[in-house]
């Protein structure tokens, strides 16, 4: 066993605070990843507050994370000391299930998250990245591209490859026109990555303000959602919209811009239903409402190699840990541009008291 050191929420109502704790001795596949910078994710607050259920404490959150090879098991031959990796929000699955077998881990039934599941090596709940180390199965262990700002790139273990894989999967291309509803730590990926590919990138906000970050993370046109006028200029003329806000809303606003056989896709998770969606909308146009989650593996290694191609990051305020409470306030009110990432090395302080 190794001794390890984190920020940890002891119950749903409390601040995260300094814990001590120990990681499992490393078994011949695993990878032993001293962490430089873990992100903050929307769902860190959900699962510390305990909104969407089934939470266990004590919870050290944390699923960006991004660090260095310390030590490998025997049977590691696809890493070595002083790489530089990645992990996301998986750091376990079946392996034989479909899902697993076509590169889908998230879909796995038996998918062990990286924080806040069932650690069958312990028995107990798993701990994630608001730490100084942890230790995980080389299969769920990404390379990262030395040519990346390391710090930037621990919010593409989540926000980046949430919305990466949707934008993939319904192969959003050059001539595409393409909506993103919602400027945060999700909706900025989706505008840098729907520009990368090539598409017409439409970016939905509720807040006029945005409009010129939006235009240079590379949005071709800014609509306020809330302006009837322009919203009905763009009727039945989108081929896939991705909607990155995690507040119930109307969606009928949006399935009414979709093209016949286009596509509304949800990536974020209300804790309250979104309101029941018009069905004529859908049928009248044979619209899909469709739904994502992360992205296997394979796709999110794809996901970093097309970031280090393009150069494209996540743009992020780095905080110490001592920190975290306060960022979480500041999430709530979506006072970031665009993800908080946490420089783990100020960790140090906690482990000397």
């Amino acid at each position: 066993m190794y001794k390890a050191i984190g920020y940890a929420a002891h119950a749903h109502n409390a601040p995260l605070v300094p814990f001590k704790f120990e990681r499992r001795a490393l078994l011949p596949t695993d990878v032993q990843i001293e962490i430089l910078y873990c992100g903050i994710c929307h769902s860190d607050i959900h699962q510390v507050r305990d909104e969407w259920g089934g939470s266990t404490f004590p919870m050290v959150p944390g699923h960006e994370i991004v660090g260095k090879v310390i030590q490998i098991g025997g049977a590691v031959t696809e890493f070595a000391v002083g790489d530089s990796v990645g992990v996301g929000c998986m750091v376990d699955s079946c392996r034989i299930c479909p899902d697993c077998q076509e590169d889908l881990e998230q879909y796995c039934n038996n998918a062990v998250f990286t924080y806040n599941s069932f650690d069958k090596h312990t028995g107990g709940s798993n701990y994630g990245g608001y730490s100084n180390h942890i230790v995980v199965d080389k299969h769920f262990v990404l390379k990262v591209s030395e040519r990346l700002d390391l710090a930037a790139v621990a919010p593409l273990l989540c926000a980046g490859i949430t919305t990466y894989s949707p934008l993939m999967h319904w192969q959003v291309g050059k001539g595409d026109k393409v909506g993103v509803v919602g400027l945060g730590g999700l909706g900025h990926m989706a505008v840098k990555f729907a520009h990368a590919l090539g598409a017409h990138v439409v970016m939905f906000t509720t807040t006029p303000s945005k409009a010129n970050d939006a235009k240079r993370l590379g949005a071709d046109e800014v609509v306020i959602s809330k302006n009837a006028e322009e919203m009905e200029q763009h009727l039945a003329s989108f081929d896939f919209i991705l909607n990155t806000v995690a507040a119930p809303h109307n969606l009928d606003a949006y399935t009414a811009l979709l093209k016949r056989d286009g596509t509304l896709c949800l990536v974020g998770v209300p804790d309250q239903p979104h309101p029941s969606p018009s069905v004529g909308h859908l049928i009248f146009k044979r619209r899909t409402i469709a739904g994502s989650l992360i992205g296997g593996i394979k796709e999110t290694q794809e996901m970093l190699d097309f970031c280090a191609e393009h150069n494209i990051t996540s743009d992020i305020e780095i905080i110490p840990i001592q920190q975290v409470n306060e960022a979480y306030g500041r999430v709530l009110k979506s006072d970031v541009k665009y993800r908080f990432v946490i420089d783990m090395a100020s960790l140090k302080d906690a482990a000397e008291n």
